[in-house]
């Protein structure tokens, strides 16, 4: 068994949610480095810590989550972007995919569909 545990950044203007998502994520797997409550904040955590996941919110003051993902694309980031929303167009999937998001976890969730999506999201190449 693998003992590196995957560091994530929670990034979502709700303490609550940020909460949640803190909690689904307790495990031997996975370990949160950061929280953000907006876009501004998350760019400057991801760029010092560079996690490997960043679950990023679409809808935040500042910059929402698709300009942070834009964002951290043109800064080569290489870690993984999955993009949390409420707000689950089919355009805006495929917005968020074409611009780098590794998944997208419509609201509400619950914490097999986080954690089925991170474990996708991770096997996937590059």
């Amino acid at each position: 068994m693998n003992n590196k545990r995957t560091s994530v950044v929670i990034v979502d203007d709700d303490p609550y949610m940020r909460g949640v998502l803190r909690l689904m994520l307790r495990s031997d797997e996975y370990e949160v480095v950061g929280e953000a409550a907006d876009g501004e904040a998350a760019l400057g955590l991801c760029n010092r810590l560079r996690p490997s996941v960043v679950l990023l919110d679409s809808n935040m003051p500042n910059k929402d989550g698709l300009e942070v993902l834009d964002e951290l694309k043109t800064a080569k980031y290489a870690g993984k972007v999955v993009l949390i929303s409420g707000e689950a167009t089919l355009h805006k999937v495929k917005l968020a995919v074409q611009k780098g998001a590794a998944g997208f976890i419509v609201k509400p969730f619950n914490s097999g569909t986080v954690l089925d999506e991170l474990r996708i999201c991770l096997q996937k190449a590059g």
